[in-house]
Parts: C-alpha cells; sequence; structure tokens
C-alpha cells in the first residue's frame, strides 16, 4: 500500500471511552490510537464519547474523519455508524449493518449458518424454567453468553447442569438476550483482518477456565503462539474460514474473527468482532507484528481506509 501523507487526513477525531461495559478497555486502546497517529503527524484529537456532546463537537469543531476505538454497545452496534453518517463524515472500520450484525452474536450465528459455514449448535433463553430442556437438547459442556456484550463480559462455561442457572443470571445481568452455546473443546485461534486479507492467526492459550476477560487483559499467564503451530495447509484453511465469515456479515476495513478447533481438527467461527482492542495486549497489533506490520503503520493503515469513503 502506498505511504498517505499525514496532511491527506486533516483533522482526526479518536472516539473512545464512552458508556458500554467496555469502557475501560476502551480508553487504553483509544489513547493507543491517538498517540500512533500523532507520531505520525496526523492532527488528531481524542474525544470520550460519554454521553451526547461529543456528538456536536464532531460537527462544530471542523473534524473530517473519525477513527472508532468505541468497543461494545453505542460504539461498535451500528448506532455510532449511522450518526457518522448522517454528518457525512468518514470512518473506520465495518458500516452499519456489519456493526449491528457483528454486535449480536445469534444473527451472526445464523448469517454464517445461512451462508453454509460451520458455527457450533445454540440456543437462545428467555427464562431458567428453559435451561434443563436446552442442555439436553445441546449437551454439556456450554457456554452461555449476553448477546450483545465484547470481550468475553458475562461469559461462562458450563460443565454440569448445577451451575447453568447460575451462568444464566451472570450473562442476563448485561443482556435481556441470553445465548447458550455447544461448546467446541479444543484449540482456540483468532484471525485478524487488515482491508479483508487475513493476518497470520494467533493461538491462545490460558490456564484459565476458557479465554476470558481476565486473560484478554489483565493475567501474565496467557500464551499468545503467533505462528499458530499449523502446518501450511491447516492454516490457510482457517485464514480462508475467517476471511469468508468476516466478509459473509458484510465487515470490511479490519477485524477480528474467533475460531475453536475441535479434537478432529475442524474449525468451527464463534464471533466477529469489528473494533477489536488496540491494548498493550490486544491481538490485532500481534499478528499484525508478525506480518511486519508495526502499530504506528497499522493505525494509518487503518485510518488510510477512510480516504475511499469520500466521495
Amino acid at each position: 500500500m502506498a505511504q498517505v501523507q499525514a496532511g491527506a487526513f486533516g483533522k482526526v477525531a479518536v472516539l473512545f471511552g464512552g458508556n458500554s461495559a467496555e469502557r475501560e478497555v476502551s480508553l487504553k486502546s483509544g489513547n493507543a490510537v491517538l498517540a500512533a497517529l500523532q507520531r505520525g503527524g496526523v492532527d488528531a484529537h481524542g474525544i470520550d464519547a460519554q454521553g451526547d456532546a461529543w456528538l456536536g463537537r464532531l460537527r462544530a469543531e471542523g473534524f473530517e474523519r473519525v477513527f472508532i476505538v468505541l468497543h461494545g454497545r453505542g460504539g461498535e452496534d451500528g448506532g455510532l455508524q449511522g450518526a457518522l453518517e448522517l454528518l457525512g463524515l468518514p470512518y473506520t472500520g465495518s458500516g452499519v449493518l456489519a456493526s449491528s450484525l457483528g454486535m449480536d452474536k445469534r444473527r451472526t450465528k445464523q448469517l454464517w449458518i445461512g451462508a453454509g459455514l460451520p458455527t457450533p449448535a445454540f440456543a437462545m433463553a428467555a427464562c431458567t424454567t428453559e435451561l434443563p430442556a436446552i442442555a439436553e437438547r445441546l449437551g454439556l459442556p456450554l457456554m452461555v453468553k449476553p448477546s450483545h456484550e465484547g470481550s468475553s463480559i458475562g461469559i461462562s462455561k458450563v460443565h454440569d447442569l448445577s451451575q447453568l442457572e447460575v451462568a444464566y443470571d451472570a450473562a442476563a445481568r448485561y443482556d435481556s438476550e441470553v445465548l447458550i452455546e455447544q461448546c467446541i473443546q479444543g484449540a482456540e485461534y483468532t484471525v485478524a483482518l487488515l482491508a479483508g486479507e487475513a493476518l497470520p492467526p494467533i493461538r491462545l492459550e490460558t490456564p484459565n477456565t476458557f479465554y476470558d476477560y481476565q486473560a484478554k487483559y489483565l493475567a501474565d499467564s496467557t500464551r499468545y503462539l503467533c505462528p499458530c503451530g499449523l502446518d501450511a495447509a491447516a492454516e490457510a484453511q482457517l485464514k480462508g474460514l475467517a476471511e469468508r465469515a468476516f466478509a459473509a456479515v458484510g465487515a470490511k476495513g479490519w477485524g477480528r474473527v474467533d475460531v475453536m478447533a475441535d479434537a478432529e481438527g475442524r474449525f468451527w467461527p464463534i464471533e466477529i468482532n469489528t473494533v477489536p482492542g488496540m491494548t498493550d495486549h490486544s491481538l490485532v497489533p500481534m499478528a499484525a507484528r508478525v506480518a511486519g506490520i508495526d502499530f504506528d503503520t497499522l493505525v494509518l493503515r487503518i485510518l488510510a481506509q477512510t480516504l475511499g469513503q469520500e466521495g
């Protein structure tokens, strides 16, 4: 990709923080992105998108494009993207529809199934009385998740029926829609995408029950293996599957697809993330480094994609 002069971007707003359950992660990601843009000579300004005053600032202060680093609801679910389109401001990442779909675990899985992509069997639970029948149908162990949260917030792994109601209640604290998913037991991978192309996959290993919030952002015991240890054919298969899963949702720009491998080595896409973390523990920068792209270059390449949005 040809190098873009910093002045071509004009005045850039880096939106981070916000009001979602992922606020703290977003603040870390946003400050890292802001510092990288400023090191690159971009006229970038950080805006904590709490409340609604920030929307008026975008118009009043003459911003020309937006780097979105808002994780979770309010930043990653299509609402923000729609507001920016009304303002006529180019922005990083996926559009309204793909952002909304990617934030909704149930509809992402339904779309993948319709597109012929593998994803673990699941059910939606509206109350605790439904749990025994769901467990009988799907089998144990199970993953219990809020349908509209990221960063593994509110997620539990359940090994027996006695744990299921507690896990349901934990997820329901964050979302009225609770997804219960067949647990694929095997290696866990994540595949970052940049301009629709997969970067080197990362294998995740943690002593925790699963790759939870602590393992993602706090623990020093999590291992990130990149190269991921797969042979060339299997790695190509994994990357191709992630690219198809990303494209099926209509995602663009950059993102991440999380994938489990079962005991037979079959790959199962689990979730998509359309505004991944950009912290010191984050996976997209890690994969980019292995591909020879340093953090500052990665951030500039993501922002450069907004230049193609202007008519």
